[in-house]
């Protein structure tokens, strides 16, 4: 009985440290709203569509613990369309895909992953790249600012190294490497970016630059810039944001108000500007918005944007054409788990 007893114990305690060494997780987020649109001549479009103010998505995250301070982790996130049920993004995890080390000196991911460039546009944006942007009826169409700053890059990197320092009094960085893969030349279709934050108290603010080789048939060479900065004050949060990139440039002006314990009203204007035209080259931006919470994992949302565009700008691609404007209103909900 008390060898029983004693093997009891022993299992127990080694069954304790493993699963304090080892952890899985898994969470998601399903975003649905009721949209409606009108792009500009081509009459208005009504939808159900899913994540409008975040990305639907299944994820699992996990982390070992290796001793010394050292850890592995990893991250699988797949998008979904969760109106019709689709995997987006065009592959099974195709919002992260990731597998790493962190320490004292920081952490490494490989993989899929988010570029710098737009971690750094969201964290600025007080739609944090949602809601006011994309096309009625386009799954996991919200993109907010970022369709502004980052007109054409894809916000996710494939074959990618990612470095991120750990917090030093406020101050971090991070640092990718993408790989290009192909035979001959490291420089076609390979990008690089970097980011630095400050972020103490009430302020936060930052600064990106990425720089992304050709693609056949997709784009030319890009190389975009961003700085970007909010600031706290109690009984709002300011935000605003300058970039430059490979034909245009663009700025943003953001404010969160708290109306109540449970909603905040959200606006912004931004707006860009076509460097391939000397005149009738810009188009701007109006949204607003509001979210309601019912829980800390369950919310409500609406919002209205309107973009007006010169005869030679499109801003953020998301009228139908030159010189179009585009009117776009949402009424959605989104749950965390």
């Amino acid at each position: 009985m008390k060898k029983s007893l004693i093997a009891l114990a022993v299992l127990s305690a080694v069954a304790g440290v493993a699963q304090a060494q080892s952890s899985v997780t898994m969470y998601g987020v399903l975003d649905m709203a009721i949209q409606g649109e009108n792009r500009g001549g081509t009459g208005n479009k009504y939808a159900l569509d899913s994540g409008i103010q975040s990305g639907s998505r299944l994820g699992f995250k996990g982390t070992e613990d290796l001793g010394s301070g050292l850890k592995a982790n990893f991250n699988l996130e797949m998008g979904i369309n969760a109106d019709t049920g689709a995997s987006a993004q065009g592959a099974t995890f195709g919002r992260n895909a990731t597998v790493g080390l962190s320490g004292d000196f920081g952490a490494v991911n490989l993989g899929r992953q988010n570029i710098p460039l737009f971690n750094a546009v969201d964290s600025i944006d007080p739609f944090s790249t949602g809601m006011i942007s994309g096309t009625a009826g386009v799954g996991t169409s919200g993109y907010g600012a970022a369709a502004f700053f980052v007109p054409v890059i894809n916000p996710r990197s494939n074959n990618t190294v990612n470095y991120t320092s750990n917090n030093y009094s406020g101050f971090s960085a991070t640092g990718a490497y993408t790989f290009g893969e192909q035979a001959g030349s490291l420089t076609p279709q390979r990008q690089m970016g970097a980011s630095t934050t400050y972020s103490a108290g009430p302020i936060t603010a930052i600064a990106a630059y990425h720089a992304a080789g050709a693609v056949p048939g997709a784009y030319t060479t890009q190389r975009i810039a961003f700085a970007g900065a909010t600031y706290d004050f109690g009984m709002l949060k300011a935000a605003a944001s300058y970039g430059r990139y490979t034909g245009g440039k663009a700025w943003m002006l953001g404010a969160t108000v708290p109306v109540s314990a449970v909603g905040s009203v959200v606006a912004s204007v931004t707006q860009a500007t076509n460097n391939y035209f000397s005149n009738e080259n810009k188009g701007t931006q109006f949204g607003i918005g509001y979210t309601h919470s019912l829980s800390k994992r369950t919310n409500l949302y609406t919002s209205y944007s309107r973009t007006r565009n010169d005869a030679n700008s499109n801003a953020g691609g998301l009228a139908s054409g030159n010189g179009k404007t585009d009117n776009m209103a949402n009424v959605g909900i989104r749950h965390m788990f």
